[in-house]
């Protein structure tokens, strides 16, 4: 399946954190490589699609290479868009806490560097509420405090279209750390 964003060989414009089709929400999340969170993402009924893509940093229209370099301050992170009649934001985080480790500052598994850091990228202040009430409920469960930034949502860069659904085209593996 092709998201709202296709695979050509071009980059989608740009989405702004107010820009959810009509009846939909968005949620902006970042756990490691884009890649696995896609894929687990993806899974959940409720959600409408996930586009892989940079956001959090001062670069406009930023490439994987400069991302990756540490020099543009973005996040690898995901575009969630949900029905919130089918599935709630709270369960949205629920699956961001089980899926990565949250007290690995800029790290996630073997990928390391800011662009890989922990982090939720709130939409709306309802959002953010839940966000960190969240991360409180989630904090017992780790011996290490965790370092996850909760920040409102700044423009959403997708990224190529080479990494976009890479895991339903590929058959490869995704790249997250585990299930807590």
């Amino acid at each position: 399946m092709v998201g709202r964003f296709g695979l050509d060989k071009t980059q989608a414009p740009p989405v702004e954190p107010g820009d959810a089709p009509e009846g939909l929400a968005l949620a902006t999340f970042a756990a490691g490589c884009f890649w696995g969170v896609e894929e687990f993402l993806l899974a959940i009924p409720g959600v409408v699609d996930v586009v892989s893509g940079y956001t959090g940093g001062a670069r406009a229209q930023p490439t994987y290479e400069q991302v990756c370099s540490g020099a543009t301050g973005h996040a690898e992170a995901v575009l969630v868009t949900f029905d919130p009649t089918k599935v709630s934001y709270e369960h949205l985080l629920e699956e961001f806490w089980r899926h990565h480790d949250p007290t690995t500052p800029n790290r996630q598994g073997p990928d390391v560097g800011t662009q890989y850091r922990s982090a939720v990228f709130v939409h709306d202040a309802e959002q953010e509420r839940l966000a960190k009430e969240s991360l409180e409920q989630y904090q017992h469960r780790f011996q290490r405090p965790i370092v996850t930034e909760v920040s409102p949502a700044t423009t959403f860069w997708p990224a190529e279209a080479y990494h976009q659904r890479y895991v339903e085209r590929t058959g490869h593996g995704a790249c997250h750390v585990a299930n807590w």
